[in-house]
């Protein structure tokens, strides 16, 4: 047996471990990373740690700190109730609104997942406190993310046009951002109303209280509101601008300068500013670093170290090769779009967007199989998959949830993005790709 698929079969025995014993398959996958690259893949420990996701753990480390100092000084809890009055209380149009300012931060240029990390926490309190299933709030965020993810001025956009440019290939960036608006738009759509989404309408929004599946309190610094026969009025604390809330969200509003306009590091910032929040105002930020996500952490780092062993060890590229030389162009082009999807749910999409085009270079070059339809359906098929818990955009959603049972959570966002996987490349090669486009 090669040492690539060793490496892919002790991947399915990590889900399978996991999802069947109480083990955080984080701390399954540094021991696979371990094991395998050590023993097949001949890595010493400075092999293997280079994989480790630094950045990624500042990220989700600094952003749900950030987060909990604004919850428990009341933040959270002002921003959900001014979201509230800015649609006039009607709770069904609060999940589209999350998925438009995604997808506008994403298509100016923001990478998806500052994007995500700057709107999961706060979309994700709505979800808690009016009763959204956590699944619809946290998808359609991240879709939102993926639908302006690819226009011509976007980090992805920028990124799969430059390099067909630099292949000499043929494209179009037009047919590459609205493939992947339409995309998002249309799987959102069906998972708004798959999730009870239409049943969130009539409901009188302004000051509703908590219903099925949402948060009571919102958090220690926060209060729910008197409720008053079936209906919650906010208390007048709540709706309050303290100090340390005013500079709570001065705060919200640097990190979005930094790392939209000054393209600095959203989780070295968010870690920044609530460290200066913790100083000034102790209190309120004791417990929480206690809030901080911890088994997330472990779960994501750890994943995505044993697949930064996988890439160092040839795997990516073995299977990329190997679909390129099959014979018939169609099921080729079908293989090289579930490989995105797949590793892609684990990776960078970035990253492997940039690893498979180039990889895929020669096969177009056969003119067998239309460039502009495969190159939205392969870039596409690598990013709609970001709602996996393994990925970033996944990782900030399942570690911004609140007053949810995050065991519970995870499953819900496996599954879904293990149906997204599943159907998402088909779906695409059959719409892009066959017709020859």
């Amino acid at each position: 047996m090669s040492a690539e698929l060793l490496s892919i079969l002790v991947l399915a025995v990590l889900f399978v471990v996991g999802t069947t014993r109480s083990v955080n398959m984080g701390a399954l996958a540094f021991a696979a990373a371990f094991g395998v690259g050590t023993l097949a893949a001949g890595l010493d420990a400075d092999g293997i740690f280079a994989g480790f996701p630094g950045d990624l753990f500042v990220v989700l480390v600094g952003v749900t700190y950030f987060f909990a100092i604004a919850r428990a000084n009341g933040t959270t809890d002002w921003l959900v109730h001014a979201g509230i009055r800015l649609v006039r209380g009607r709770i069904a149009l609060i999940p589209w609104v999350m998925f438009t300012v995604t997808g506008v931060l994403t298509a100016i240029g923001a990478v998806s997942p500052a994007a995500v990390a700057i709107v999961a926490p706060l979309a994700m309190g709505f979800a808690a406190r009016y009763g959204i299933k956590p699944l619809l709030m946290g998808a359609l965020v991240v879709h939102g993310a993926q639908a302006g993810g690819f226009s011509p001025i976007s980090i992805y956009g920028s990124t799969v046009n430059g390099i067909l440019e630099r292949e000499g290939l043929p494209g179009s960036p037009v047919a590459l951002f609205l493939a992947s608006l339409f995309a998002n738009l249309a799987i959102a759509a069906l998972l708004f109303v798959a999730l009870g989404g239409l049943r969130l309408r009539g409901r009188d929004l302004g000051d509703e209280g908590p219903t099925e599946g949402g948060g009571g309190s919102g958090g220690a610094g926060g209060t729910g509101g008197t409720v008053t026969g079936t209906r919650t009025t906010p208390d007048a604390d709540l709706l309050r601008l303290t100090l340390a809330r005013i500079a709570t969200l001065l705060g919200l509003v640097a990190l979005v300068v930094a790392v939209l306009v000054f393209d600095l590091d959203a989780g070295l910032t968010a870690i920044t500013l609530a460290v200066l929040l913790a100083v000034i105002w102790p209190d309120d930020s004791k417990a929480a670093v206690a809030h901080i996500t911890w088994p997330t952490v472990l779960l994501i780092c750890g994943m995505l170290t044993y697949v930064a062993v996988l890439q160092e060890m040839g795997t990516i590229d073995w299977a990329g090769e190997h679909v390129g030389s099959i014979g018939i162009p169609l099921l080729a082009a079908l293989l090289f779009c579930y490989i995105g999807a797949v590793v892609s749910a684990f990776a960078s999409s970035v990253g492997i967007i940039g690893a498979l085009i180039p990889l895929a270079v020669p096969f177009l070059e056969q003119g067998e199989i239309g460039v502009v339809g495969m190159v939205a359906a392969l870039s596409v098929s690598a990013t709609v998959v970001d709602v996996s818990p393994f990925s970033t955009n996944g990782a900030l959603v399942l570690a911004a949830a609140e007053d949810t049972d995050r065991d519970r959570f995870f499953r819900q966002l496996m599954l879904y993005g293990g149906a997204v996987t599943a159907a998402a490349p088909l779906v695409l090669w059959l719409a892009l790709v066959v017709p020859g486009l």
